[in-house]
């Protein structure tokens, strides 16, 4: 026995390999084979290095029944693990072959292994019954009468369950089999030589069945035959095989079959009962019902062509003789199937979370679809709903992938509900439906990305450090880390006056820094309008994906001007070092309530004027200049001291000096007069001037105008005031007014002291060159701006007066020591945050201008005719 299965064995494994060869592995196995028997060398088949079986998870997957085999995970062999039974595997199928589904991970893929069970013979024939009994008439039956018998079943296959009859030794009886049109072999007990119940009345016979394996098994039955008088003819059928085909839909108390059997005898004899001798397979015995007068077969019960599809019914008739004679039949029911099995879809693997970059044709899930129907009922069509981005690949028969169609993308689906659907070819069709849910993992495929290209940030000077400036924000779609922002400074440059006069443009990273976390902007130290006014720098925004994303946006800072800084005097235009004049200072303060407020220090400031002057007459003139820009630099002039009433009075937002009234003897000699020249800013800052003029007879004032215009290095140095022109004119009045009353020699004299005055130069500006400050004087007042980024509206002398400020937020500083533009745009979007320090609103208002106006000295000059105003 041992010899035999070791032959066995080689010649299945020579049809495995042929069988890999052909795309699918087959094996076979005896049944009853022992535990750790080897079946087959699955990784070496399955073309597996030494352990790689293991590390790559060679397994079996389950489909519904108990394979009774299992893989070795360290050899990669198929192993029987339990006990093989092919008559509970299969039944009386032939052959019988286990479909197996093997797995192999890393990458996924998927072997479909073919096991054949084969018989052995470990099944003896087994009858019905273990006794049985007949009757039979003596005399009315002849040699060769016929009796069926119920034949034994084997549940062995093949030549095993191929069994052969014998009877022991008997002269009346004799076994024999038929072959007819039937399924299977009809079994007769032959009466070979009549009977003579007074001889014998009862025979007890054995009927031993053997089958055809090696070595042969066996099965016996006893008959008992009573012999009975009288009754010579049987009942006969008109047909002893019945071919009956029901639907397995077929409802209960359908009639199956009608039989029907015919007595030749007369009287009691001739009438016939019918009923159901035995029923193969005997667990269909309470299935039917026959009707014991007419022959109907009637279905009491419910088909199912999934469990039998084929049933054998033994009909017995037996007619009222004495003794009563017995005919028999078979019906053959066929089940027809019909498409009551909806297909049934199996997961076997599944391979979640599928990352948004995986390539398309990843294979997702493994799936097997079967239907228990035959025939069109069976043949299942799979699809996958929705159709995207997933598709369904077939792989083997029954056996689907799920595959990536199209490219994930998380950000816009997170999770993806599928949907696997089958549907059968039956009419009409069945279908069933399997559910997945596949979460897709995320990757670092978006960038950091600001609301805002540019941020327009306005932020007020002289604010403190730390202060927060505004709050970026930048949004990044992944999750996680790979959404997770930090902010940092990337690059900038700072721009403004004293930036661009002095130390050139700054790093912003030294005026600002940027939270890592919250993209907060907050000032690292105080911001100065006449030091920076315009400051352009990157935030970029980083995530702490792999590899990292990131993200930029340009932020532009524009400082507004606060009152920070004192109206200044100013010297006059065109003053020169050596002009002589006497030096003064002027002292600068800040108010907040009163006109002048207090007072630091004070300066002398000289002028001249000549008696008789009229009304009117410019005397002076003011010069000063505020540092800070709009109304904080709008400039107004007013006389403090003397209170009362005096000769003298200040233009309001010229600065001029001029007589209220023509002058007199009365007057006095000199006059002091206190200045006060005040912003417009909140709170209001102011500067303080004391001039004093000497009032002259004409010839003296116009000895000192020509002493002053002479003197290369004087002692007295005019600071902020120029002198009239009014002083000029009454001069040569009194000069025509002398050459018509003194003699005629004189006449040439006053014509000379008059071409002299006339072309005499004007008196130098006190103090050297200072910082360059363009100034716009006039009836309105005295504005100073920055050069840098400003519109020029009116002209001084040879000077640009700027007196409009226009924001270029969209466009980068220029370089140092570029010239000013003259037009910049103005900004388009501004960042809506305010904070203590921070205004933020859009600049779409203008500031007033003034028209350009000749700028006065403050110093002494000659009292000749007036020069022309430049309107």
């Amino acid at each position: 026995m041992g010899e035999r299965c070791c032959a066995v064995l080689r010649v299945l494994v020579l049809q495995a390999a042929w069988a890999l060869a052909g795309g699918q592995v087959r094996y076979s196995v005896p049944e009853e084979a022992k535990a750790g028997t080897v079946v087959g060398r699955l990784a070496q088949d399955l073309g597996l290095e030494a352990g790689e079986a293991e590390a790559r998870r060679l397994r079996l997957v389950a489909q519904g029944r108990r394979a009774s085999v299992e893989v070795s995970g360290a050899s990669g062999a198929l192993l029987v693990s339990s006990r093989l039974d092919r008559e509970e595997l299969c039944g009386k199928s032939a052959p019988c072959a286990l479909r197996l589904e093997v797995l192999l991970e890393r990458p996924l893929r998927v072997f479909h292994v073919q096991l054949e069970v084969t018989d052995i013979n470990d099944n003896a024939p087994i009858f019905p019954a273990a006794r049985k009994n007949l009757s039979i008439a003596e005399f009315n039956t002849l040699p060769g009468t016929r009796f069926p018998l119920e034949g034994a079943s084997d549940a062995d296959i093949g030549a095993n369950a191929q069994l052969s009859y014998t009877l022991s030794p008997s002269e009346h009886f004799r076994i024999e089999e038929e072959n007819s049109k039937s399924r299977s072999k009809s079994l007769f007990l032959i009466l070979a030589k009549p009977l003579d119940r007074e001889t014998i009345p009862v025979h007890r016979l054995v009927l031993t069945a053997t089958d055809g394996g090696r070595p042969s098994l066996t099965g016996t039955m006893e008959l008992v035959i009573s012999v009975l008088d009288a009754n010579d003819n049987a009942p006969q059928f008109n047909q002893s095989v019945y071919n009956v085909h029901l639907s397995e839909d077929a409802i209960q108390g359908t009639l199956v079959a009608w039989v029907n059997a015919t007595d030749l005898d007369e009287g009691s004899n001739k009438d016939v009962n019918y009923e159901i001798h035995t029923i193969v397979p005997p667990s269909a015995s309470d299935l039917f019902s026959i009707n014991a007068n007419t022959g109907e077969i009637r279905l009491m019960g419910v088909l199912d062509f999934e469990e039998v599809n084929l049933y054998e019914i033994n009909i017995k008739v037996t007619d009222a003789g004495t003794p009563p004679l017995s005919g028999h039949c078979k019906v053959e029911l066929e089940v027809l199937d019909v498409n009551d099995n909806a297909p049934e879809v199996w997961v076997t693997s599944l391979s979640v979370p599928v990352p948004e970059d995986a390539s398309v044709g990843t294979v997702v899930a493994l799936l097997s679809v079967s239907d228990r129907d035959s025939g069109a009922n069976g043949r299942v069509r799979c699809w996958v709903w929705p159709a995207a981005p997933f598709g369904l690949e077939a792989t083997f028969t029954g056996s689907y992938s799920l595959v990536l169609r199209e490219a994930l993308d998380r950000e816009r689906v997170s999770e993806y509900e599928v949907e696997v659907r089958a549907e059968d070819g039956g009419a009409p069709a069945l279908g069933a439906r399997r559910g997945l849910r596949v979460p897709v993992s995320d990757v670092n495929d978006n960038a950091p990305l600001f609301a805002q290209a540019v941020y327009t940030v306005l932020a007020r000077e002289n604010n403190a450090a730390g202060a927060e400036l505004a709050r970026l924000w930048a949004r990044d779609p992944d999750e996680a880390g790979n959404g997770r922002v930090s902010y940092s400074v990337w690059e900038g440059a700072a721009g403004g006056v004293g930036a661009a006069a002095g130390s050139g443009w700054r790093a912003a990273s030294s005026y600002v820094s940027v939270d890592a976390e919250s993209g907060r902007v907050w000032a690292l130290q105080p911001l100065d309008y006449e030091e920076l006014q315009v400051l352009q720098f990157e935030v970029r925004a980083v995530d702490a994906g792999e590899p990292p994303l990131c993200g930029n946006a340009t932020v532009q800072l524009f400082v507004l001007d606060e009152n920070d800084n004192a109206p200044a005097l100013l010297p006059p235009a065109g003053s020169a070092p050596e002009a002589g004049a006497v030096a003064a200072e002027a002292a600068s303060s800040s108010s907040s309530s009163s006109l002048v407020g207090p007072v630091s220090g004070s300066g002398t400031l000289w002028a001249w004027a000549a008696w008789g002057a009229p009304a009117g007459q410019v005397v002076a003139k003011i010069r000063a200049v505020d540092a800070d820009s709009g109304y904080n630099a709008w400039l107004r002039y007013e006389l403090w001291e003397p209170r009362a009433k005096g000769p003298f009075r200040v233009g309001l937002y010229s600065g001029e000096v001029s007589t209220a009234r023509p002058l007199d003897e009365a007057d006095g000699a000199r006059h002091t007069l206190l200045i006060v020249v005040r912003d417009h800013g909140e709170p209001a800052r102011s500067a303080t001037a004391t001039l004093s003029v000497s009032l002259l007879e004409a010839n003296e004032a116009a000895l000192a105008a020509g002493s002053s215009s002479a003197s290369g290095s004087g002692s007295r140095s005019a600071l902020g005031v120029d002198v009239g022109g009014a002083a000029a004119s009454a001069a040569t009045n009194v000069w025509l007014v002398v050459a018509i009353c003194a003699v005629s020699s004189l006449f040439l004299l006053a014509l000379v002291l008059y071409g002299a005055s006339r072309w005499a130069p004007r008196a130098a500006v006190l103090s050297g060159p200072g910082p360059t400050t363009l100034v716009c004087a006039s009836e309105v007042g005295s504005w100073s701006y920055s050069q840098r980024h400003s519109r020029s509206l009116c002209v001084a002398d040879g000077a640009a007066k700027s007196d409009l400020m226009v924001f270029s937020p969209n466009f980068p500083p220029p370089p140092p020591g570029a010239a000013p533009k003259d037009t910049q745009p103005e900004p388009s979007a501004l960042l809506h945050t305010v904070s203590d320090t921070a205004l933020l609103l859009p600049l779409t208002h203008s500031l007033p201008f003034c028209p350009s106006r000749r700028v006065g000295s403050l110093g002494i000059q000659a009292p000749f005719p007036r020069p022309e105003r430049n309107q």
